[in-house]
């Protein structure tokens, strides 16, 4: 979604500018100020458009509408995509899981007897939502001490790198693997901003809550799912064999190839094509217990790792609980966020061409805490 002069519509990025699909399309549905109507209207009708859309930008008969309805990226805003309804985190990642438990669980194994034969989430706050260049407030609330908690900002601030996925059509119960493409519209850049002294307090024995519900952090570019054909492929090979209501016969898993920089400086690239559950599974076990699902309803995938250092998707994991400072390349150290951070999420996929599909960035900027 953008705006310039007029309210906020639904825009298309080509390059560095905006196809403003009202003017060049002249439907309603996109001077609309979400993308929530054009999404509950189906995927027979997102893939129409998207031919519409890649007629218009290759016949030439075409150019004198296409150019006149074109703004440029750098003179508009962007405002979130859709309108937020439930929002849900998993924690799909192998490595990343393995990581924690090693962090948390010392000397046990390092993932849960459950965390192999379904994708583990939590229920997370949609009203924090934010869109790519809005300010986080370091968090303030409990922190583990020395026998009884203390009360404070954060000193653990975290960023985590993850995909999301939106419905676009609903449904009023369970989702089958094979009936994820009916249902999800397209995928986005989150950073699901994490407190973990907060949470590691507040985790016994229920999940997240204050350390991960004062923002998250999506971009302002939905990918259409019909984009990303291309970048399919086979997840890592799921052993024990997943349940009959998870086998993912349709391989679900992604080639986005993923980046975070701190203060400009890249970090981390996180391959998402290594996480162990898929979006399809995700979705799937999300609704088997008969939970609907609603237009603009998203999940994301949990913080995105794999196998290398250089591909961890947390300063957790990165600076190893705090026990190994990063160092960055201008010499500067982090073990967690400090005040004036900021943090920059792009990716790409490959496309039908040969060439790469951009996922657009998120970022965000930590100021001290309310208070604080």
């Amino acid at each position: 979604m953008f705006s310039d002069r007029s309210a906020p519509r639904v825009g298309v990025r080509i390059g560095d500018s905006v196809l403003d699909l009202a003017g060049v399309l002249g439907e309603q549905v996109f001077a609309e100020p979400s993308l929530n109507a054009f999404m509950a209207q189906g995927r027979a009708r997102w893939t129409d458009v998207r031919a519409r859309i890649t007629e218009l930008l290759t016949l030439d008969r075409h150019r004198p509408a296409v150019e006149a309805a074109l703004r440029p990226v750098s003179g508009v805003r962007l405002h979130l995509p859709f309108a937020v309804g439930d929002y849900v985190d998993f924690y799909a990642s192998e490595q990343h899981a393995a990581n924690v438990g090693r962090l948390f669980r010392p000397g046990a194994d390092p993932l849960t007897p459950n965390w192999k034969y379904m994708p583990i989430g939590y229920h997370g706050r949609s009203g924090t939502v934010v869109v790519s260049g809005t300010p986080v407030a370091r968090p303030n609330g409990q922190r583990p001490g020395d026998g009884v908690p203390s009360f404070g900002a954060s000193r653990r601030l975290d960023f985590e790198v993850e995909v999301g996925f939106v419905i676009g059509a609903g449904s009023a119960g369970p989702v089958g693997v094979g009936e994820f493409a009916d249902h999800v519209f397209g995928a986005f850049l989150v950073n699901d901003w994490s407190a973990r002294d907060l949470q590691s307090w507040e985790s016994r024995p229920l999940g997240p809550f204050l350390a991960k519900s004062f923002a998250t952090s999506i971009s302002p570019w939905v990918v259409p799912l019909d984009a990303l054909d291309r970048a399919r492929v086979s997840p890592p090979q799921q052993a024990p064999e997943p349940l009959p209501y998870l086998a993912d016969v349709d391989k679900w898993g992604l080639d986005i190839a993923l980046e975070v920089r701190l203060n400009g400086q890249v970090v981390s690239r996180p391959p998402f094509a290594a996480m162990y559950w898929t979006p399809a599974q995700m979705l799937a076990h999300m609704t088997v217990n008969g939970t609907c699902i609603r237009t603009g309803d998203f999940y994301a995938s949990g913080t995105v790792s794999g196998p290398d250092r250089d591909q961890r998707g947390c300063l957790l994991e990165l600076s190893w609980g705090g026990a190994e400072p990063l160092t960055l390349p201008d010499g500067s150290v982090r073990t967690f966020l400090e005040d004036g951070d900021e943090v920059t999420i792009s990716g790409t996929a490959p496309d039908a061409y040969g060439a790469r599909i951009g996922f657009g960035e998120v970022t965000g900027r930590i100021l001290p805490a309310v208070g604080g």
